[in-house]
């Protein structure tokens, strides 16, 4: 009687019949940080903005008064479209072990949240269009220089983070501000091994807030509440750099034409009546002020 020299090869093999979703950010984690004007009826909306003015010197008794002016300002953001789909060929559902049609609606809703935090992080960092007259022309406004922090090939430093902090104290912009405006800044993977690893941050004060000890970085540290962000995009200097960006609430206004919607069905004008799961929805954001924002500029591998 034969027998198997390796019994194990006769052995059922078991497949997977489940499906583990690659990670990836699944919900918005920019979109509470703005100003959120909810549900949007038509291709776009303003942000109007209404500039400050100054007292002046009274120095002769019974003149003429005279008319100031302030400098009033209305921004135009256009609603974007936005949709995905994803299908499995109905000849291939008998063949799987596992179906992932039942995931691809989750997969659809983690993939808008992120768009709708990239629409976010463009807004802050793009020009906008604005115009200051009832009849006059748009023009677009950028981001000013002085907003914005070249990496001067360093990584992200303590001193860059203080800069930035004293920017928007100096714009009143900041918690001590008469609107109280809280300031957030975006993380990736980059800036933790920097900041980490930075040893002008290992003083008793750093120390407090638990940030060597927990390996992360506090959620609020240097009067900025630090938000996880891996979206990042080069910075001035090209690929080898990021750009970050802090800022307060009110610098974007973000507004929803189409709340995220996803459908599952077979499409049956298509060969084996494919299953698709298609996803939809209108968003735009554009930027109400430049001083409460600052791009941030850093070498990612420093």
């Amino acid at each position: 009687m034969s027998s198997l020299s390796n019994p194990t090869a006769a052995f059922k093999q078991q497949f997977h019949d489940a499906f583990n979703e690659q990670l990836q950010q699944r919900e918005s984690r920019l979109q509470g940080t703005v100003l959120d004007r909810g549900q949007i009826s038509g291709s776009s909306f303003t942000i109007n903005n209404l500039g400050a003015t100054e007292m002046e010197p009274v120095n002769n008794r019974y003149e003429d008064k005279h008319l100031g002016g302030v400098d009033n300002s209305t921004r135009v953001v256009y609603m974007q479209d936005f949709d995905r789909l994803l299908a499995v060929d109905g000849f291939d559902i008998p063949k799987l072990a596992a179906d992932p049609t039942y995931r691809y609606p989750g997969l659809l809703v983690s993939a808008a949240n992120r768009r709708r935090d990239k629409t976010i992080y463009r807004a802050l960092l793009d020009p906008v269009l604005q115009k200051t007259g009832e009849s006059g022309p748009l023009t677009s406004v950028s981001l000013p220089s002085s907003q914005i922090i070249l990496a001067g090939g360093t990584g992200f430093t303590k001193a860059k983070a203080i800069f930035v902090r004293s920017l928007f104290r100096k714009n009143e912009a900041d918690q001590e501000s008469d609107l109280n405006e809280e300031i957030f800044i975006l993380y990736d993977s980059n800036m933790v091994r920097q900041i980490l690893s930075d040893t002008t941050l290992t003083s008793g004060d750093y120390m407090s807030v638990r940030m060597l000890q927990d390996g992360a970085i506090a959620k609020n540290w240097m009067g900025m509440t630090w938000i996880p962000y891996e979206k990042l995009d080069p910075g001035a200097g090209g690929a080898t750099e990021r750009r970050t960006v802090a800022y307060a609430k009110s610098a974007v206004e973000f507004g929803t034409g189409i709340e995220t919607k996803t459908e599952v069905g077979q499409n049956k004008q298509k060969r084996g009546h494919p299953i698709e799961a298609y996803a939809w929805m209108s968003i735009g954001a554009g930027r109400a002020d430049e001083n409460k924002v600052a791009a941030i500029d850093f070498v990612a591998n420093a």
